[in-house]
């Protein structure tokens, strides 16, 4: 095959710049891996979960109330748009775990008589469904299942309406109802402590009472019905019977969560990779200006053969294709495997029967388009350079710049600066731009150093703020149903109990204009001193007698600032509308919360003096004795134990946080190195002549490399700073973009967190330093100071 010249000079000149070569590849690779890791992972979980959810027929509606006559169903079937009812009973009982002391939550769903249920089917991983004329079987979910090690055949105690009952494992199985299964009032997936199980309708029915009735429905609609044509319909018919106002998929718990993790995968693809496309488009424009300008005389020479500017464009060009397909075929693999990665790590968190890694060809595609994109954009300018150069003045040497004395340069100043010194600081001023943008090349590596570590901090932050500061209780106990006030003084005679303050929790509908928000009301005491709430500033914030205390985010929300009159519709009791002014508005990191005084909302809710949750101190010497009392107690919806949350928040979200931190360390050490290295070897091909010519004129080899390293240094040190600023400005940019309903990361950066990344940063940079001190030690004196003719 023959080779054009200008093609084995582009091969040529590649292999010389091989090192360069390297670092711009190796930095375009790590936006690539980022931009790959993010999209795959994000199409593994919408792939997936779209699947799961048409094969195994996922509501679309959902509803639940307190107790209805299964004809009432036959109504929701003849709506219009209602394509498939599924009546069911859903109702809590506490499980028996020989292994655990503390008590654990069931959620009991029942299924059909006969069959499989219409919707919301089950995908069995062992096992079977449950025999009708067997009362004691039960499917349970696969994470309870793997947590508590059940298989079918073993059995375990349960409490079921006040009766204790022997339940038999027949099958183990996964729902699409609950790919994220979590217990009332909790955040995290805790299988030791709740897990979902399914028995057959007239057994389930049987004992709780509710023979020919129900308590819960979902539904599915016509292709091209919106949900919300049909959601008022469904409330009129579940009103009377304590319906607490249906929702939507996009509602549901389990989906919600799913989707607010596809969201913020979708921002990480569009933020990281971006600044690592950034920073490789500007070193490549470094690269490619320096080598224009070197080959000034070679370009002369190939328009003077006849090649036009085009040809010479496009070879430079070609040379940054190269750049970036290195780069992006390093990218791929490492995204690859981040995203394989990433997507098992989900797998733990969301669970599906499969989880299938599929990158589509788009995802590459994509990526191709947008790093070669970005590359060519960089050397626009030395590409155009190249081309416009007159043969005539490409093949003259470049006019040397005119020297001048500068306010800084005069006699005195410079009187105690050695010779070396003042040679650095000319090289550094006589071309400010370039000198600058390099300066913020480096600062862009440590700012990404910084933005990395932050998360660890906000993640300090938010375990110390939301589990310690605002909740100071050790357990929670929530109820089925509303109870007396009277479960207060019980609870505070339970062994081990220390203190105790009741709450009542309540489904409502905020509205204001053309806002709304459906989520939960919660009443406590305007003294409480479990949960104890703070604005931004830090200052603690107390529940008024009347008024609302709303969360930031749900305040931003519904665009209300204290003063502003919110609708607020009960969806439960009798469902009463009120306008209540906002008080004011706290900080919280997690989730929406707003809350009033208890004393309003039973008022609210016309009804008298009840609770629904207990938030509990608790002596840890007695906690067995506590325990096991609160395992005779049929009443109870969920337990939830501020350890186990901790501990559960810290193994799923601090771990894969850790580890995704530590890639991003990887990766901005990548850009360091980069920048530090293509810096010094531009450095040393522009200067190798000048610094030939000082060591034959008498200058000692260590003059030498501090006149080339004093340069870099200077050029390090503003940008460290810098760095850390610009850090502070992303940690803000990612804030206000990862910023959803479920989770915001606040913009906490400890003084050790930047002084941490400053040496990092210079770490990375050691190994440049030592690759070009050992080219310059080997420096041919003889070989650079032959004039090229």
């Amino acid at each position: 095959m023959v080779v054009a010249p200008l093609d084995r000079k582009l091969l040529r000149d590649l292999w010389r710049l091989r090192g360069q070569a390297l670092a711009i590849a190796l930095i375009v690779a790590s936006g690539v891996a980022v931009l790959v890791m993010s999209l795959s992972a994000m199409q593994a979980l919408d792939d997936s979960s779209e699947a799961y959810y048409e094969r195994f027929g996922f509501a679309e509606v959902f509803g639940s109330l307190k107790r209805a006559p299964e004809r009432v169903g036959r109504r929701i079937a003849d709506l219009e748009g209602v394509q498939v009812v599924d009546l069911r009973v859903v109702r809590f009982a506490v499980l028996d775990m020989p292994e655990l002391q503390e008590p654990v939550i069931g959620r009991l769903v029942s299924l059909p008589d006969r069959g499989p249920p219409l919707l919301n089917r089950l995908a069995l991983a062992a096992g079977r469904l449950p025999d009708l004329a067997r009362s004691d079987e039960v499917v349970v979910a696969e994470p309870f299942a793997e947590a508590h090690d059940l298989h079918p055949g073993d059995r375990f105690g349960a409490l079921l309406n006040g009766r204790r009952r022997s339940l038999e494992v027949v099958g183990i199985a996964l729902s699409p109802e609950f790919v994220y299964a979590i217990g009332p009032g909790t955040l995290m997936p805790d299988p030791q402590h709740y897990g979902v199980l399914w028995m057959r309708h007239r057994t389930l029915a049987a004992a709780f009472d509710l023979e020919g009735a129900f308590n819960d429905v979902a539904l599915t609609l016509y292709p091209g019905v919106a949900p919300k044509a049909v959601l008022p319909a469904v409330d009129d018919i579940l009103e009377p019977f304590g319906g607490v106002g249906a929702y939507a998929r996009k509602d549901q718990i389990s989906h919600w969560f799913l989707a607010n993790e596809i969201e913020q995968l979708e921002t990480l693809a569009r933020i990281l990779p971006t600044i690592f496309l950034l920073v490789a488009a500007f070193l490549t424009n470094m690269v490619l200006a320096r080598l224009v300008f070197m080959e000034r005389a070679e370009i002369g020479l190939l328009k003077a053969f006849g090649y036009g500017n085009g040809v010479v464009v496009w070879h430079y060009a070609k040379m940054v294709i190269a750049l970036s397909l290195l780069g992006l075929v390093i990218g791929w693999g490492a995204g690859f495997w981040l995203g394989y990665w990433l997507t098992n790590v989900y797998s733990q968190m969301f669970r599906f029967p499969e989880l299938v890694f599929q990158p589509s060809i788009d995802i590459y595609a994509i990526s191709l388009a947008v790093s070669v994109g970005a590359s060519l954009i960089g050397v626009v300018s030395a590409a155009r350079y190249a081309g416009g150069l007159p043969p005539a003045e490409a093949m003259r040497p470049a006019q040397p710049p005119v020297f001048r004395h500068g306010a800084w340069s005069g006699p005195r100043l410079l009187d105690w600066i050695d010779q070396p010194t003042r040679i650095i600081l000319r090289q550094v001023f006589r071309k400010p731009l370039r000198s600058l943008l390099t300066s913020l090349g480096l600062a862009a590596s440590v700012g990404l150093l910084v933005v990395s570590m932050q998360w660890l901090d906000a993640l300090d932050y938010m375990v110390e703020q939301y589990f310690h500061d605002q909740q100071r209780e050790d357990m929670t106990l929530a109820f089925a149903d509303p109870q007396p006030e009277k479960v207060t003084r019980e609870a505070a005679e339970l062994p081990g109990v220390l203190a105790v303050e009741p709450a009542r929790s309540a489904l409502v509908r905020f509205l204001h204009g053309h806002r709304e928000h459906r989520g939960a009301l919660t009443g406590i005491a305007p003294d409480s001193a479990l949960t104890v709430l703070t604005d931004a500033d830090g200052r603690a914030v107390r529940v008024p007698a009347e008024g609302l205390l709303l969360s930031d985010v749900l305040a931003d929300k519904l665009a209300v600032t204290p003063g502003d009159v919110v609708q607020v519709r009960m969806l439960e009791g009798r469902r009463r509308e009120i306008s209540v002014p906002v008080s004011a508005v706290f900080e919280s990191v997690i989730g929406t919360p707003a809350y009033v005084s208890l004393a309003a909302l039973n008022r609210a809710l016309e009804e008298h003096r009840t609770v629904n949750v207990l938030q509990l101190v608790i002596d840890e010497g007695e906690q067995a004795a506590l325990y096991q009392r609160l395992r005779g107690l049929a009443s109870i919806g969920s337990v939830t134990l501020k350890r186990a949350a901790t501990d559960m928040f810290d193994e799923t979200i601090g771990e894969t946080m850790l580890v995704m931190v530590s890639f991003y360390l990887a990766f901005a050490c990548t850009m360091a190195f980069g920048m530090v290295y293509n810096n010094l070897r531009i450095a040393l091909s522009e200067r190798g002549r000048e610094l030939a010519t000082l060591r034959v004129l008498g200058f000692r080899p260590g003059e030498i490399s501090y006149m080339l390293f004093g340069e870099a240094a200077l050029l390090v040190l503003p940008g460290l700073p810098v760095g850390c600023l610009l850090g502070w400005a992303l940690a803000q940019l990612m804030a206000a973009s990862f910023a959803t309903e479920l989770f915001r990361v606040p913009v906490v950066i400890e003084p050790s967190t930047y002084g941490l990344a400053v040496v990092i940063a210079l770490a990375a940079m050691v190994p440049s330093v030592l690759l070009v001190q050992g080219r310059l030690t080997r420096l041919d004196l003889i070989a650079v100071l032959k004039t090229r003719e």
